[in-house]
């Protein structure tokens, strides 16, 4: 994977001078109204905290859903691990994105700010759920407990760590793609982030961790706001995505 990582960042190098400035630009009254929903959407986890009283004894894997009891592991500490702080890797993907316009005065700004927002609604919604829904993990079905794990067992899902891998891979195709249209790395770019993420939601599976439908929902998550977030952010993007506050929140219209 650091190998991957290595060879991106060697391409993003290459694309220097392809264009002089970013494509994205910031907006005071859009991004007050979604620095304010991210914010409130990333605190919104510390006032919920539902758990179970007891921790259970061996689970029944019958009452897994037959789309789920197809793939699940007992619990593998290394590649619980692996998977985990891979998902931080990816995490830094979009730095690619970033490089070829760097001495542009405002790119670390606007990304910074873009990829903030994103993060901070994707930690809100994995973690907001996780803390609402009990939901045993894999590996209570076949061992019990790991030591280390006493107050994390009833949180598989959706999967944290593949929400955050498919943000990364998705924000840097999206982005990418947008500042160099043109370029033959588009493709691999694109191919080799969504492979790697898609590797790290593999690996938390067969580590026990999570069920199918952990990773999918994750995913699904991930690759929203990595999508949504650089869209409303484009210069000249004519409105076609329009942020619309309402009594119980925002409304996002979508035009094609």
């Amino acid at each position: 994977m650091k190998k991957l990582l290595i060879v991106f960042c060697f391409i993003s190098c290459m694309q220097i001078n392809i264009f002089s400035q970013t494509v994205y630009d910031l907006d005071l009254k859009k991004d007050l109204i979604i620095g304010s929903l991210s914010i409130g959407m990333g605190i919104t986890p510390f006032f919920i905290n539902n758990k179970p009283e007891n921790i259970p004894n061996m689970l029944d894997k019958n009452n897994i859903n037959n789309f789920d009891r197809s793939l699940m592991f007992s619990y593998n500490k290394y590649l619980d691990w692996i998977s985990d702080y891979g998902a931080y890797g990816l995490a830094l993907l979009p730095v690619i994105s970033i490089v070829p316009n760097i001495n542009y005065k405002n790119t670390l700004l606007t990304y910074g700010i873009m990829y903030s927002e994103a993060l901070l609604l994707t930690y809100g919604t994995v973690f907001t759920l996780k803390n609402a829904i009990i939901r045993y993990r894999p590996y209570m079905y076949t061992d019990g407990v790991p030591n280390g794990k006493e107050n994390d067992y009833y949180k598989s899902f959706p999967s944290g760590s593949t929400s955050f891998a498919f943000l990364g891979a998705t924000f840097l195709s999206v982005t990418y793609s947008q500042e160099f249209p043109e370029s033959k790395w588009k493709i691999p770019i694109i191919i080799g982030s969504y492979t790697l993420a898609a590797g790290i939601a593999s690996v938390r599976i067969l580590s026990g961790s999570h069920f199918l439908t952990d990773v999918f929902t994750g995913a699904a998550i991930g690759s929203l706001y990595g999508w949504i977030i650089p869209c409303l952010h484009l210069k000249n993007h004519d409105d076609k995505l329009t942020l619309v506050p309402t009594g119980n929140g925002i409304l996002v219209l979508v035009k094609f």
